[in-house]
């Protein structure tokens, strides 16, 4: 699962400046604003697409006030952009397989704009792929001592993996919060906890390859419609390149 991992951290770093982090605090709100009315209310005890929603926003430090906004205004608009969560499939550079996640208030509009980046990346939006993927909660953390392997472990992790920049947990979608708080806990802060799609099997990439791959998957996320990006290539050749 190195790939996931990998391509986790180069979004954390993309959106370090202020144009990215701007776009990213705007996917947020818009998927918050989304769960509030998909789940029929502002409390996440109760409406676990706004928990998830919510866990994702705070992976990214999106403020408390700007939080509350967006379910402030999801609860008291009437009316307005009905968005839905639609997912696209198709194979990107060097045929890694590629799952998009969309929030989207038109499905045309989305569809032509993902396959115009697709194309323009020598890819196409042809063929099943969700099937590669397992649903998953990733939890990533700047440390990676075995005190805190074990911690994962005790708790019901079910699979770890380590890398100079920290500690990857994957975990049951169903023990996701459980195996975050348990970690908060004791003392350890996740820089990501969300819920997730995991490939099953990854595609190895030469350097050249994965600096391609993620231009592409860059291109992708990019775009205001796209909330997420899920592939089966493996980035961990990244390193080489920097």
């Amino acid at each position: 699962m190195a790939g996931h991992s990998k391509w986790a951290q180069i979004k954390r770093k993309k959106a370090a400046n202020d144009k990215e982090r701007g776009k990213t605090i705007s996917k947020h709100i818009r998927a918050i604003q989304s769960a509030v009315r998909e789940g029929g209310g502002g409390d996440p005890g109760n409406n676990l697409p706004l928990k998830n929603a919510l866990a994702a926003a705070k992976s990214d430090n999106v403020n408390a006030e700007t939080v509350e906004r967006a379910i402030e205004r999801a609860l008291g608009a009437s009316e307005g952009n009905a968005f839905e969560t639609v997912f696209y499939e198709g194979y990107g550079p060097s045929s890694v397989a590629v799952l998009v996640e969309a929030l989207t208030d038109n499905r045309n509009r989305s569809a032509a704009e993902l396959r115009h980046i697709f194309g323009k990346h020598g890819g196409n939006m042809s063929g099943s792929t969700a099937w590669q993927f397992h649903s998953k909660g990733v939890i990533i953390l700047a440390q990676h001592d075995e005190a805190l392997q074990e911690l994962a472990i005790e708790l019901g992790a079910e699979d770890l993996e380590t890398d100079a920049e920290g500690l990857t947990v994957y975990t049951d979608p169903a023990q996701l919060y459980r195996v975050t708080e348990g970690l908060q806990a004791q003392g350890y802060e996740p820089q990501v906890s969300q819920l997730s799609r995991v490939a099953q099997t990854e595609t190895p990439l030469e350097p050249d390859e994965a600096a391609a791959v993620a231009r592409f998957l860059d291109a992708l996320e990019d775009l205001d419609d796209v909330q997420n990006v899920y592939t089966t290539a493996d980035l961990s050749a990244l390193a080489v390149v920097g």
